[in-house]
Protein backbone atom coordinates (compact mmCIF):
# COMPACT_ATOMS: atom_id res chain seq x y z
CA UNK A 1 0.00 0.00 0.00
CA UNK A 2 3.15 2.18 1.00
CA UNK A 3 4.30 2.12 -2.77
CA UNK A 4 0.90 2.47 -3.92
CA UNK A 5 0.65 5.52 -1.78
CA UNK A 6 4.14 7.21 -2.87
CA UNK A 7 3.45 6.82 -6.63
CA UNK A 8 -0.52 8.69 -5.83
CA UNK A 9 1.62 11.25 -3.92
CA UNK A 10 4.99 12.13 -6.59
CA UNK A 11 2.55 12.18 -9.66
CA UNK A 12 0.32 15.01 -8.30
CA UNK A 13 3.92 17.44 -7.34
CA UNK A 14 5.34 16.40 -10.90
CA UNK A 15 1.92 17.51 -12.68
CA UNK A 16 2.22 20.71 -10.04
CA UNK A 17 5.04 21.63 -11.88
CA UNK A 18 3.80 21.65 -15.57
CA UNK A 19 0.64 22.67 -13.96
CA UNK A 20 3.09 25.98 -12.68
CA UNK A 21 4.61 26.34 -15.84
CA UNK A 22 1.79 27.24 -17.76
CA UNK A 23 1.10 31.14 -18.86
CA UNK A 24 -2.54 31.06 -17.30
CA UNK A 25 -1.23 30.25 -13.89
CA UNK A 26 1.44 32.39 -13.07
CA UNK A 27 -0.82 34.74 -11.12
CA UNK A 28 -2.57 32.33 -8.91
CA UNK A 29 1.20 30.49 -8.22
CA UNK A 30 1.19 30.58 -4.74
CA UNK A 31 -2.26 30.19 -3.75
CA UNK A 32 -2.28 26.71 -6.31
CA UNK A 33 0.90 25.99 -4.60
CA UNK A 34 -0.92 26.06 -0.92
CA UNK A 35 -3.78 23.97 -2.01
CA UNK A 36 -2.09 21.27 -3.44
CA UNK A 37 0.40 20.63 -0.22
CA UNK A 38 -2.63 20.91 1.48
CA UNK A 39 -4.08 18.16 -0.03
CA UNK A 40 -0.88 16.09 -0.75
CA UNK A 41 -0.92 16.33 3.09
CA UNK A 42 -3.85 15.36 3.09
CA UNK A 43 -4.28 12.19 1.28
CA UNK A 44 -1.11 10.39 2.33
CA UNK A 45 -2.21 11.22 6.58
CA UNK A 46 -5.81 10.08 5.22
CA UNK A 47 -4.35 6.73 3.46
CA UNK A 48 -1.63 6.48 6.39
CA UNK A 49 -3.42 6.47 9.35
CA UNK A 50 -7.42 5.96 8.71
CA UNK A 51 -8.82 3.17 11.29
CA UNK A 52 -9.78 1.07 8.14
CA UNK A 53 -7.93 0.28 5.29
CA UNK A 54 -8.97 2.59 2.63
CA UNK A 55 -8.49 2.47 -1.47
CA UNK A 56 -6.36 5.35 -2.89
CA UNK A 57 -7.80 5.48 -6.10
CA UNK A 58 -11.83 5.16 -5.18
CA UNK A 59 -10.33 8.24 -2.93
CA UNK A 60 -9.23 10.14 -5.48
CA UNK A 61 -11.48 9.71 -8.36
CA UNK A 62 -14.56 11.02 -5.58
CA UNK A 63 -12.10 14.04 -4.96
CA UNK A 64 -11.56 14.78 -8.48
CA UNK A 65 -15.33 14.46 -9.14
CA UNK A 66 -16.22 16.83 -6.42
CA UNK A 67 -14.25 19.47 -7.22
CA UNK A 68 -15.40 19.10 -11.48
CA UNK A 69 -19.15 19.15 -9.97
CA UNK A 70 -18.87 22.68 -8.97
CA UNK A 71 -17.73 24.12 -12.35
CA UNK A 72 -19.71 22.92 -15.11
CA UNK A 73 -21.26 19.42 -16.85
CA UNK A 74 -18.20 19.33 -19.15
CA UNK A 75 -15.53 19.64 -17.36
CA UNK A 76 -15.00 15.89 -17.11
CA UNK A 77 -12.08 13.91 -15.78
CA UNK A 78 -11.86 10.72 -18.39
CA UNK A 79 -10.39 7.33 -17.79
CA UNK A 80 -9.09 5.16 -20.07
CA UNK A 81 -12.40 3.83 -20.81
CA UNK A 82 -13.67 7.47 -21.20
CA UNK A 83 -11.25 8.63 -23.68
CA UNK A 84 -11.83 5.26 -25.61
CA UNK A 85 -15.40 6.02 -25.85
CA UNK A 86 -14.76 9.83 -27.10
CA UNK A 87 -12.45 8.54 -29.55
CA UNK A 88 -15.47 6.18 -30.89
CA UNK A 89 -17.61 9.82 -30.83
CA UNK A 90 -15.09 11.46 -32.27
CA UNK A 91 -14.22 8.64 -35.41
CA UNK A 92 -17.17 6.43 -35.47
CA UNK A 93 -15.14 3.48 -36.36
CA UNK A 94 -14.93 0.35 -33.63
CA UNK A 95 -14.69 -2.90 -33.67
CA UNK A 96 -17.43 -5.06 -31.80
CA UNK A 97 -20.66 -6.48 -32.39
CA UNK A 98 -22.88 -3.12 -34.06
CA UNK A 99 -25.51 -1.96 -31.27
CA UNK A 100 -25.61 0.45 -29.11
CA UNK A 101 -25.86 -1.26 -25.56
CA UNK A 102 -26.93 0.07 -22.18
CA UNK A 103 -24.95 -1.34 -19.24
CA UNK A 104 -27.54 -2.17 -16.13
CA UNK A 105 -26.22 -3.81 -12.68
CA UNK A 106 -26.71 -7.57 -13.91
CA UNK A 107 -27.28 -7.06 -17.47
CA UNK A 108 -26.57 -5.73 -20.91
CA UNK A 109 -29.64 -4.56 -22.83
CA UNK A 110 -29.44 -4.32 -26.88
CA UNK A 111 -30.72 -0.66 -27.35
CA UNK A 112 -30.41 -0.51 -31.07
CA UNK A 113 -29.03 -3.16 -33.60
CA UNK A 114 -26.73 -1.70 -36.46
CA UNK A 115 -28.97 -2.58 -39.69
CA UNK A 116 -26.27 -5.35 -41.24
CA UNK A 117 -23.86 -5.69 -38.11
CA UNK A 118 -22.94 -8.47 -36.77
CA UNK A 119 -25.46 -8.25 -33.58
CA UNK A 120 -28.07 -7.51 -36.53
CA UNK A 121 -26.83 -10.19 -38.81
CA UNK A 122 -26.85 -12.68 -35.84
CA UNK A 123 -30.28 -11.99 -34.80
CA UNK A 124 -30.14 -10.08 -31.93
CA UNK A 125 -33.31 -7.13 -31.30
CA UNK A 126 -33.61 -4.49 -29.33
CA UNK A 127 -34.86 -5.49 -25.99
CA UNK A 128 -32.63 -8.56 -25.51
CA UNK A 129 -31.06 -8.45 -22.11
CA UNK A 130 -27.46 -10.33 -22.43
CA UNK A 131 -27.08 -12.17 -18.91
CA UNK A 132 -23.56 -14.19 -20.64
CA UNK A 133 -20.82 -13.39 -22.47
CA UNK A 134 -19.01 -16.34 -23.20
CA UNK A 135 -18.44 -18.07 -20.30
CA UNK A 136 -18.79 -14.72 -18.16
CA UNK A 137 -21.87 -13.63 -16.22
CA UNK A 138 -22.69 -10.44 -16.30
CA UNK A 139 -24.04 -10.20 -13.20
CA UNK A 140 -20.54 -11.55 -11.53
CA UNK A 141 -18.45 -9.09 -13.68
CA UNK A 142 -17.15 -6.40 -11.69
CA UNK A 143 -15.26 -4.23 -14.30
CA UNK A 144 -17.13 -2.24 -17.30
CA UNK A 145 -19.57 -5.00 -18.44
CA UNK A 146 -19.97 -3.61 -22.38
CA UNK A 147 -16.00 -4.50 -23.10
CA UNK A 148 -16.77 -8.24 -22.98
CA UNK A 149 -18.33 -7.65 -26.70
CA UNK A 150 -15.39 -5.87 -27.88
CA UNK A 151 -12.60 -8.02 -29.61
CA UNK A 152 -10.27 -8.21 -32.86
CA UNK A 153 -12.02 -8.09 -35.96
CA UNK A 154 -13.36 -11.50 -36.91
CA UNK A 155 -13.65 -13.14 -33.64
CA UNK A 156 -16.47 -14.44 -32.11
CA UNK A 157 -17.84 -14.59 -29.42
CA UNK A 158 -21.29 -16.11 -27.39
CA UNK A 159 -23.79 -14.10 -25.92
CA UNK A 160 -26.95 -15.47 -23.48
CA UNK A 161 -29.60 -13.10 -23.51
CA UNK A 162 -33.50 -13.47 -22.46
CA UNK A 163 -36.09 -12.28 -24.88
CA UNK A 164 -39.52 -12.51 -23.58
CA UNK A 165 -39.04 -14.17 -20.69
CA UNK A 166 -37.18 -17.09 -22.77
CA UNK A 167 -33.24 -17.88 -22.63
CA UNK A 168 -31.77 -17.92 -25.88
CA UNK A 169 -27.74 -17.74 -27.25
CA UNK A 170 -26.35 -16.26 -30.46
CA UNK A 171 -22.72 -16.67 -31.43
CA UNK A 172 -21.55 -13.32 -33.03
CA UNK A 173 -18.48 -12.59 -35.58
CA UNK A 174 -17.14 -8.60 -34.54
CA UNK A 175 -16.44 -6.79 -37.08
CA UNK A 176 -15.07 -3.37 -37.98
CA UNK A 177 -18.35 -0.62 -37.23
CA UNK A 178 -18.50 2.70 -38.61
CA UNK A 179 -20.98 4.75 -37.06
CA UNK A 180 -21.66 7.26 -39.67
CA UNK A 181 -22.24 11.25 -39.17
CA UNK A 182 -25.12 11.29 -41.95
CA UNK A 183 -26.98 7.81 -41.44
CA UNK A 184 -29.55 8.93 -44.24
CA UNK A 185 -29.79 10.92 -47.06
CA UNK A 186 -32.55 10.61 -50.01
CA UNK A 187 -34.85 13.33 -52.45
CA UNK A 188 -38.19 13.81 -51.06
CA UNK A 189 -39.52 15.32 -53.97
CA UNK A 190 -38.00 16.04 -57.66
CA UNK A 191 -36.50 19.00 -56.28
CA UNK A 192 -36.52 18.91 -52.54
CA UNK A 193 -33.15 16.97 -51.13
CA UNK A 194 -33.28 15.82 -47.22
CA UNK A 195 -30.16 15.30 -45.61
CA UNK A 196 -29.54 13.54 -42.06
CA UNK A 197 -26.83 14.41 -39.79
CA UNK A 198 -26.65 12.87 -36.63
CA UNK A 199 -23.34 13.96 -35.27
CA UNK A 200 -19.94 16.17 -35.99
CA UNK A 201 -17.56 12.99 -35.68
CA UNK A 202 -14.37 13.45 -38.06
CA UNK A 203 -16.09 12.65 -41.10
CA UNK A 204 -19.85 14.62 -40.78
CA UNK A 205 -17.83 17.30 -43.18
CA UNK A 206 -16.73 14.35 -45.81
CA UNK A 207 -20.53 12.53 -45.55
CA UNK A 208 -22.74 15.88 -45.82
CA UNK A 209 -20.40 16.85 -48.63
CA UNK A 210 -21.27 14.07 -50.33
CA UNK A 211 -24.56 13.47 -49.73
CA UNK A 212 -25.25 16.88 -50.95
CA UNK A 213 -23.03 16.79 -53.85
CA UNK A 214 -25.34 13.28 -54.53
CA UNK A 215 -28.60 14.74 -54.15
CA UNK A 216 -27.75 17.86 -56.31
CA UNK A 217 -26.73 15.09 -58.71
CA UNK A 218 -29.92 13.23 -58.80
CA UNK A 219 -31.54 17.20 -59.44
CA UNK A 220 -32.20 18.50 -55.88
CA UNK A 221 -32.74 22.54 -56.40
CA UNK A 222 -33.45 22.67 -52.23
CA UNK A 223 -32.32 20.91 -49.06
CA UNK A 224 -33.19 20.18 -45.64
CA UNK A 225 -30.47 19.52 -43.21
CA UNK A 226 -31.79 17.86 -40.29
CA UNK A 227 -29.78 18.58 -37.25
CA UNK A 228 -32.03 17.33 -33.91
CA UNK A 229 -31.32 15.21 -32.02
CA UNK A 230 -27.77 16.11 -32.92
CA UNK A 231 -25.50 16.76 -29.31
CA UNK A 232 -22.82 18.19 -31.72
CA UNK A 233 -19.07 17.16 -31.55
CA UNK A 234 -15.92 18.69 -33.80
CA UNK A 235 -16.09 22.43 -33.90
CA UNK A 236 -14.29 22.45 -37.72
CA UNK A 237 -16.34 19.98 -39.02
CA UNK A 238 -19.28 22.29 -38.04
CA UNK A 239 -17.70 25.28 -40.09
CA UNK A 240 -16.40 22.86 -43.08
CA UNK A 241 -20.46 22.57 -43.26
CA UNK A 242 -21.15 25.89 -42.81
CA UNK A 243 -18.77 26.40 -45.72
CA UNK A 244 -20.95 24.33 -47.87
CA UNK A 245 -22.88 26.95 -48.48
CA UNK A 246 -21.29 29.91 -47.64
CA UNK A 247 -18.61 32.10 -49.15
CA UNK A 248 -14.81 31.23 -48.50
CA UNK A 249 -13.97 33.75 -46.29
CA UNK A 250 -16.63 34.38 -44.32
CA UNK A 251 -16.58 34.42 -40.72
CA UNK A 252 -18.51 31.34 -38.75
CA UNK A 253 -17.87 31.43 -35.48
CA UNK A 254 -15.60 33.50 -32.35
CA UNK A 255 -14.60 31.75 -29.26
CA UNK A 256 -13.24 33.96 -26.02
CA UNK A 257 -11.06 32.87 -23.76
CA UNK A 258 -8.98 33.51 -20.48
CA UNK A 259 -5.96 32.36 -22.07
CA UNK A 260 -5.35 34.53 -25.21
CA UNK A 261 -3.95 31.46 -27.42
CA UNK A 262 -7.77 30.08 -27.33
CA UNK A 263 -9.10 33.11 -28.60
CA UNK A 264 -10.20 32.41 -31.86
CA UNK A 265 -11.51 33.56 -35.39
CA UNK A 266 -12.91 30.67 -37.49
CA UNK A 267 -13.30 31.78 -41.20
CA UNK A 268 -14.58 29.10 -44.19
CA UNK A 269 -11.07 28.06 -46.06
CA UNK A 270 -12.82 26.41 -48.71
CA UNK A 271 -14.76 27.29 -51.98
CA UNK A 272 -18.60 26.40 -51.06
CA UNK A 273 -20.84 24.09 -53.12
CA UNK A 274 -24.09 26.28 -53.25
CA UNK A 275 -24.39 29.76 -51.72
CA UNK A 276 -27.43 30.34 -53.55
CA UNK A 277 -29.74 26.97 -52.73
CA UNK A 278 -32.82 27.87 -50.83
CA UNK A 279 -31.83 26.01 -47.36
CA UNK A 280 -34.24 24.67 -44.49
CA UNK A 281 -32.47 23.44 -41.37
CA UNK A 282 -34.74 21.74 -38.74
CA UNK A 283 -33.16 22.02 -34.70
CA UNK A 284 -35.14 20.52 -31.58
CA UNK A 285 -34.00 20.76 -27.99
CA UNK A 286 -31.75 17.79 -28.36
CA UNK A 287 -29.17 19.77 -30.90
CA UNK A 288 -26.54 21.36 -29.36
CA UNK A 289 -22.76 22.64 -29.40
CA UNK A 290 -21.72 22.00 -32.68
CA UNK A 291 -25.18 21.74 -34.07
CA UNK A 292 -25.65 24.97 -32.60
CA UNK A 293 -22.75 26.77 -34.22
CA UNK A 294 -23.89 25.44 -37.83
CA UNK A 295 -27.81 26.88 -37.12
CA UNK A 296 -26.94 29.84 -35.86
CA UNK A 297 -24.56 30.72 -38.15
CA UNK A 298 -26.54 30.21 -41.06
CA UNK A 299 -29.29 32.37 -39.44
CA UNK A 300 -26.97 34.76 -38.82
CA UNK A 301 -25.73 34.98 -42.17
CA UNK A 302 -29.69 34.58 -43.33
CA UNK A 303 -28.77 31.81 -45.25
CA UNK A 304 -30.93 29.10 -44.19
CA UNK A 305 -34.14 28.98 -42.47
CA UNK A 306 -34.86 27.78 -38.99
CA UNK A 307 -37.57 25.59 -38.38
CA UNK A 308 -38.27 23.78 -35.21
CA UNK A 309 -38.01 24.16 -31.30
CA UNK A 310 -35.75 26.15 -28.95
CA UNK A 311 -32.47 24.34 -29.46
CA UNK A 312 -30.28 22.97 -26.13
CA UNK A 313 -28.22 26.22 -25.77
CA UNK A 314 -24.51 25.09 -25.30
CA UNK A 315 -22.10 28.16 -25.89
CA UNK A 316 -19.31 26.67 -24.55
CA UNK A 317 -16.15 24.84 -26.04
CA UNK A 318 -14.09 22.01 -24.90
CA UNK A 319 -10.70 20.80 -24.84
CA UNK A 320 -8.82 17.45 -23.85
CA UNK A 321 -6.23 17.78 -22.14
CA UNK A 322 -3.58 14.36 -21.79
CA UNK A 323 -2.48 13.30 -17.89
CA UNK A 324 -0.93 10.65 -16.65
CA UNK A 325 -1.82 6.82 -17.45
CA UNK A 326 -3.93 7.43 -20.36
CA UNK A 327 -6.51 9.65 -18.90
CA UNK A 328 -7.76 12.77 -20.24
CA UNK A 329 -9.46 15.91 -18.57
CA UNK A 330 -11.54 17.79 -20.74
CA UNK A 331 -11.61 20.68 -20.10
CA UNK A 332 -14.17 24.39 -21.24
CA UNK A 333 -11.78 26.55 -22.53
CA UNK A 334 -13.76 29.17 -23.65
CA UNK A 335 -17.06 30.52 -24.78
CA UNK A 336 -18.05 30.83 -28.40
CA UNK A 337 -20.02 33.62 -30.51
CA UNK A 338 -21.71 33.33 -33.52
CA UNK A 339 -21.71 36.25 -36.38
CA UNK A 340 -23.51 38.26 -35.08
CA UNK A 341 -22.00 38.37 -31.93
CA UNK A 342 -24.47 36.33 -29.87
CA UNK A 343 -23.62 33.66 -27.19
CA UNK A 344 -26.67 31.12 -26.90
CA UNK A 345 -25.31 29.41 -23.43
CA UNK A 346 -28.73 28.69 -21.90
CA UNK A 347 -27.38 27.48 -18.09
CA UNK A 348 -25.31 29.67 -15.85
CA UNK A 349 -23.00 27.20 -14.11
CA UNK A 350 -21.61 30.22 -12.45
CA UNK A 351 -24.24 31.89 -10.04
CA UNK A 352 -26.36 29.12 -9.40
CA UNK A 353 -29.19 28.89 -6.54
CA UNK A 354 -30.03 28.17 -3.05
CA UNK A 355 -30.35 24.47 -4.28
CA UNK A 356 -26.85 24.72 -6.18
CA UNK A 357 -28.40 24.39 -9.48
CA UNK A 358 -27.74 26.11 -12.39
CA UNK A 359 -30.27 28.39 -13.71
CA UNK A 360 -31.45 29.47 -17.18
CA UNK A 361 -30.33 32.36 -18.16
CA UNK A 362 -33.95 35.16 -17.42
CA UNK A 363 -35.40 36.51 -20.68
CA UNK A 364 -35.22 39.82 -19.26
CA UNK A 365 -31.62 39.42 -19.57
CA UNK A 366 -31.06 38.14 -23.24
CA UNK A 367 -29.12 40.64 -25.37
CA UNK A 368 -30.62 42.04 -29.36
CA UNK A 369 -28.27 40.84 -32.16
CA UNK A 370 -28.71 41.25 -35.64
CA UNK A 371 -28.26 38.87 -38.85
CA UNK A 372 -26.90 40.16 -41.82
CA UNK A 373 -30.15 41.50 -43.04
CA UNK A 374 -31.28 43.39 -39.92
CA UNK A 375 -33.07 40.27 -38.06
CA UNK A 376 -33.22 40.61 -34.60
CA UNK A 377 -31.95 37.82 -33.04
CA UNK A 378 -31.07 37.03 -29.46
CA UNK A 379 -28.30 35.29 -26.63
CA UNK A 380 -28.93 33.37 -23.94
CA UNK A 381 -31.43 30.77 -25.01
CA UNK A 382 -29.92 28.74 -27.63
CA UNK A 383 -30.83 29.12 -31.03
CA UNK A 384 -34.72 30.18 -31.48
CA UNK A 385 -36.14 28.72 -34.88
CA UNK A 386 -37.44 31.44 -37.46
CA UNK A 387 -40.17 28.95 -37.25
CA UNK A 388 -41.11 27.68 -34.27
CA UNK A 389 -43.05 24.26 -34.08
CA UNK A 390 -42.40 21.04 -32.58
CA UNK A 391 -42.05 22.31 -29.41
CA UNK A 392 -43.32 20.17 -26.42
CA UNK A 393 -43.52 20.87 -22.99
CA UNK A 394 -42.48 18.08 -20.75
CA UNK A 395 -42.74 17.70 -17.17
CA UNK A 396 -40.86 15.60 -14.42
CA UNK A 397 -43.96 12.86 -14.77
CA UNK A 398 -42.61 12.22 -18.13
CA UNK A 399 -39.24 12.56 -18.04
CA UNK A 400 -39.16 10.01 -15.29
CA UNK A 401 -41.28 7.79 -17.84
CA UNK A 402 -38.39 8.27 -20.39
CA UNK A 403 -35.75 7.68 -17.69
CA UNK A 404 -37.25 4.41 -16.09
CA UNK A 405 -37.37 2.72 -20.30
CA UNK A 406 -41.08 2.45 -19.90
CA UNK A 407 -40.57 3.79 -23.03
CA UNK A 408 -38.38 1.33 -24.81
CA UNK A 409 -40.16 -1.37 -23.10
CA UNK A 410 -43.33 -0.95 -24.32
CA UNK A 411 -42.02 -0.48 -27.93
CA UNK A 412 -40.10 -3.93 -27.36
CA UNK A 413 -43.92 -5.90 -26.25
CA UNK A 414 -45.24 -3.80 -28.84
CA UNK A 415 -43.39 -5.27 -31.59
CA UNK A 416 -43.98 -8.81 -30.69
CA UNK A 417 -47.33 -8.26 -30.17
CA UNK A 418 -47.95 -6.68 -33.58
CA UNK A 419 -47.28 -8.26 -36.65
CA UNK A 420 -47.31 -4.46 -38.83
CA UNK A 421 -46.42 -5.22 -42.70
CA UNK A 422 -46.49 -1.72 -43.77
CA UNK A 423 -44.62 0.54 -41.78
CA UNK A 424 -45.20 3.41 -43.67
CA UNK A 425 -49.04 3.10 -42.57
CA UNK A 426 -48.38 2.66 -39.05
CA UNK A 427 -50.12 5.42 -36.51
CA UNK A 428 -51.14 4.98 -33.03
CA UNK A 429 -54.08 5.56 -31.78
CA UNK A 430 -56.19 6.55 -28.51
CA UNK A 431 -56.19 2.54 -27.86
CA UNK A 432 -52.83 2.13 -28.04
CA UNK A 433 -52.23 5.18 -25.57
CA UNK A 434 -54.77 3.42 -23.06
CA UNK A 435 -52.74 0.04 -23.19
CA UNK A 436 -49.52 2.38 -22.65
CA UNK A 437 -50.89 3.72 -19.62
CA UNK A 438 -52.38 0.36 -18.52
CA UNK A 439 -48.53 -0.81 -19.15
CA UNK A 440 -47.15 2.37 -16.33
CA UNK A 441 -49.57 1.10 -14.15
CA UNK A 442 -48.78 -2.82 -14.83
CA UNK A 443 -45.19 -1.84 -13.91
CA UNK A 444 -45.88 -0.09 -10.89
CA UNK A 445 -44.22 2.95 -12.38
CA UNK A 446 -44.67 5.88 -9.99
CA UNK A 447 -43.38 9.31 -9.36
CA UNK A 448 -43.15 11.14 -6.47
CA UNK A 449 -43.14 15.24 -6.81
CA UNK A 450 -41.55 17.66 -5.01
CA UNK A 451 -45.22 18.90 -3.91
CA UNK A 452 -45.62 15.09 -2.19
CA UNK A 453 -42.17 14.96 -0.50
CA UNK A 454 -42.94 18.35 1.01
CA UNK A 455 -46.27 17.67 2.04
CA UNK A 456 -44.95 14.23 3.29
CA UNK A 457 -42.45 16.47 5.49
CA UNK A 458 -44.69 18.49 6.75
CA UNK A 459 -47.41 15.86 7.99
CA UNK A 460 -43.92 14.53 9.32
CA UNK A 461 -43.51 17.32 11.62
CA UNK A 462 -47.16 17.55 12.41
CA UNK A 463 -47.05 13.88 14.11
CA UNK A 464 -43.87 14.62 15.80
CA UNK A 465 -45.97 17.74 17.27
CA UNK A 466 -48.94 15.97 17.90
CA UNK A 467 -50.95 17.84 15.15
CA UNK A 468 -51.29 15.18 13.10
CA UNK A 469 -55.27 14.46 13.94
CA UNK A 470 -56.32 17.39 12.50
CA UNK A 471 -54.68 17.77 9.59
CA UNK A 472 -54.63 13.89 8.52
CA UNK A 473 -57.75 13.88 6.64
CA UNK A 474 -57.04 16.90 4.86
CA UNK A 475 -53.36 15.35 4.39
CA UNK A 476 -55.18 12.43 3.11
CA UNK A 477 -57.35 14.29 0.67
CA UNK A 478 -54.62 16.39 -1.24
CA UNK A 479 -52.52 13.15 -1.86
CA UNK A 480 -55.42 12.01 -3.42
CA UNK A 481 -56.00 15.16 -5.45
CA UNK A 482 -51.96 14.61 -6.57
CA UNK A 483 -52.14 11.11 -8.05
CA UNK A 484 -55.20 12.54 -10.01
CA UNK A 485 -53.28 15.63 -11.13
CA UNK A 486 -50.14 12.70 -12.00
CA UNK A 487 -52.73 10.88 -14.19
CA UNK A 488 -53.67 14.30 -15.78
CA UNK A 489 -50.47 15.38 -16.46
CA UNK A 490 -49.93 11.81 -18.51
CA UNK A 491 -53.26 12.75 -20.84
CA UNK A 492 -51.93 16.11 -21.15
CA UNK A 493 -48.76 14.94 -22.52
CA UNK A 494 -50.39 12.22 -24.82
CA UNK A 495 -48.88 13.70 -28.00
CA UNK A 496 -45.12 13.77 -27.01
CA UNK A 497 -45.33 10.46 -25.35
CA UNK A 498 -47.01 9.22 -28.80
CA UNK A 499 -44.22 10.91 -30.88
CA UNK A 500 -41.70 8.96 -28.51
CA UNK A 501 -43.51 5.50 -29.07
CA UNK A 502 -44.06 5.99 -32.22
CA UNK A 503 -40.07 6.52 -32.96
CA UNK A 504 -39.25 3.88 -30.54
CA UNK A 505 -41.46 1.06 -32.35
CA UNK A 506 -40.97 2.16 -36.14
CA UNK A 507 -37.23 1.68 -35.23
CA UNK A 508 -38.06 -2.03 -34.48
CA UNK A 509 -39.40 -2.88 -37.60
CA UNK A 510 -37.18 -0.79 -40.43
CA UNK A 511 -33.97 0.01 -38.15
CA UNK A 512 -33.24 3.87 -37.74
CA UNK A 513 -32.85 4.09 -41.59
CA UNK A 514 -36.75 3.30 -42.21
CA UNK A 515 -37.00 5.53 -39.52
CA UNK A 516 -35.93 8.71 -41.36
CA UNK A 517 -38.06 7.04 -44.67
CA UNK A 518 -41.23 7.27 -42.19
CA UNK A 519 -40.43 11.00 -41.21
CA UNK A 520 -40.70 12.22 -45.14
CA UNK A 521 -44.00 11.21 -45.31
CA UNK A 522 -45.49 11.58 -41.21
CA UNK A 523 -43.14 14.05 -39.68
CA UNK A 524 -44.79 17.88 -39.07
CA UNK A 525 -41.28 19.42 -39.69
CA UNK A 526 -40.03 17.95 -42.29
CA UNK A 527 -43.79 18.63 -44.22
CA UNK A 528 -43.43 22.51 -42.96
CA UNK A 529 -39.97 22.80 -44.36
CA UNK A 530 -40.89 21.01 -47.31
CA UNK A 531 -44.11 23.58 -48.23
CA UNK A 532 -41.46 26.35 -46.94
CA UNK A 533 -39.42 25.57 -50.18
CA UNK A 534 -42.32 24.64 -52.13
CA UNK A 535 -42.72 28.54 -52.26
CA UNK A 536 -39.86 30.91 -52.98
CA UNK A 537 -41.40 34.47 -51.59
CA UNK A 538 -42.66 32.52 -48.32
CA UNK A 539 -38.50 31.43 -48.13
CA UNK A 540 -37.61 34.59 -48.59
CA UNK A 541 -39.71 36.44 -46.28
CA UNK A 542 -38.34 34.92 -43.41
CA UNK A 543 -35.19 35.89 -44.16
CA UNK A 544 -35.74 39.79 -44.97
CA UNK A 545 -35.93 42.55 -42.23
CA UNK A 546 -39.84 42.54 -40.05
Amino acid sequence: MKRILKKRIIIPILAGVVFFSTTAFKNDFFEIAKQIEIFTTLFKELNMNYVDDTNPADLMDTAIKSMLEDLDPYTNFMNEQDVEAARINNTGDYTGIGAKIQTLKDKLIVVEPYKDYPADKAGLKAGDEIIKVGNTIVANYKESAGDLLKGTPGSSVEVTFKRQGKTQTATINRAEVEIKAVPYFSMINDKTGYIVLSRFSRKAFEETNYALRDLKAQGAKKMILDLRGNPGGLVNEAINIVNLFVPKGQLVVTTKSKVKKYNRTYLTQRDPIDTEMPLVILIDEKSASASEIVSGALQDLDRAVIVGSRSFGKGLVQRPKELTYGTQIKITISRYYTPSGRCIQALDYWNRNEKGEAVKIDQKNYHEFKTKNGRKVFDGGGVYPDVPMGTYKTSPITTAIVNNNLIFDFATNYYYNHKIENIDGFNLNNQDFSEFKSFLKSNNFSFETDTEKALKKAFETAKKEELNDNIENDYNALISNLEQSKKSVIDENKDFLLKLLTEEIVKRYVYREGLYEYYKTHNTEIKKATDILGNLSTYNGYLQQL
